[in-house]
């Protein structure tokens, strides 16, 4: 289905002759690397971004480029999002409702990852409320402002083969902790709420979908040491399966690929309610941890998704 498309494509291959004039895309992470990589690709094919960010300086900085290549009417406004506190994307979501103007697509790029034992503003884990709850919250009261046609894309992870998700012990109150166990949990949480926000607003013909973006050396990798990252590589080439390609990092253009494919090239129905990978949708496998190695079926499996949902809800306070 992806055609030419695969693991070294870049963003710029992904949307070469598609002109994004009049679409307003929301993308969260927009302070570095795949989210102002995204933000870049989609204001120079006219798209008007929304970017998100906790740092608003740091943004501004960090996004001199995407304004510079901004053409055919492509531009960039920049909103305030701390993922880690409710209040902010309480706040975040209110100002974007009050303005009423529709998204075509929201992208919930930004995230954490390995991070150490710690809590957001709410009491939450750190990787799971930051990356699932912040989200589930935001895109939930956006919801109104997609109208059909619009998607989502979820940034999960290969990272989601650490640990489904734990809805008796989310916040690590007698399970002991791990970074990249907590990391897993969130990014399985991701993948689910794409399958459980497509499963309620399929009807009227908005999809979501969920992309691992591969492995590229950003900002989100602060907290592991090099020891770990080589550690990381080497169990990945350690599974791959013979006459396998081992483990390559890919660029930040090549990491937003998938991105960008599931939100404006792949056709709705194909990836809606699917994890992508490379430009493709992701075969459904159990176990591994090959460097290509598809998705678990329990971070694809609507009824473990509706179970997530109501939990988010009880842990949220809102109801979606």
């Amino acid at each position: 289905m992806s055609g030419q498309f695969g693991a070294a494509s870049t963003t710029d291959e992904v949307l070469a002759g598609h002109d994004l004039s009049g679409q307003r895309v929301l993308v969260t992470g927009v302070s570095a690397g795949l989210g102002v990589e995204t933000a870049r690709v989609l204001a120079a094919r006219g798209a008007h971004v929304v970017g998100a960010a906790r740092d608003l300086a740091k943004a501004e900085r960090a996004t001199a480029d995407v304004r510079a290549q901004a053409a055919n009417g492509g531009r960039l406004e920049l909103v305030e999002l701390d993922l880690a506190s409710l209040a902010s994307v309480r706040a975040c979501a209110e100002a974007l409702l009050a303005k009423g103007e529709a998204f075509d697509v929201i992208i919930a790029n930004a995230g954490v990852m390995a991070a150490p034992f710690g809590h957001t503003a709410d009491g939450f884990e750190t990787q799971f409320g930051t990356n699932h709850l912040g989200h589930f919250v935001l895109i939930n009261r956006l919801a109104p402002l997609l109208l059909a046609g619009a998607r989502v894309v979820v940034l999960s992870s290969a990272g989601h083969r650490y640990s489904n998700v734990d809805l008796d012990d989310p916040n690590f109150e007698t399970t002991e902790y791990t970074p990249f166990g907590a990391y897993g949990r969130s990014k399985t949480a991701n993948a689910l709420f794409a399958v459980g926000f497509d499963q309620r607003h399929r009807s009227r013909g908005v999809r979501a979908t969920a992309v691992h973006p591969g492995g590229i050396r950003t900002e989100l990798g602060r907290h592991m040491t090099q020891e770990t990252m080589d550690a990381l590589v080497e169990e990945l080439n350690r599974n791959a399966p013979a006459g396998e390609v081992g483990f390559e990092w890919k660029t930040i253009p090549q990491g937003a690929a998938t991105t960008v494919w599931a939100g404006f090239v792949a056709p709705a129905d194909s990836v809606g309610g699917r994890y992508c990978e490379d430009c493709h949708v992701a075969q459904v496998k159990d176990g591994g941890l090959a460097v290509r190695d598809g998705v678990r079926p329990y971070a694809v499996d609507p009824a473990n998704a509706a179970a997530l949902w109501a939990k988010s809800e009880e842990m949220v306070g809102e109801t979606f």
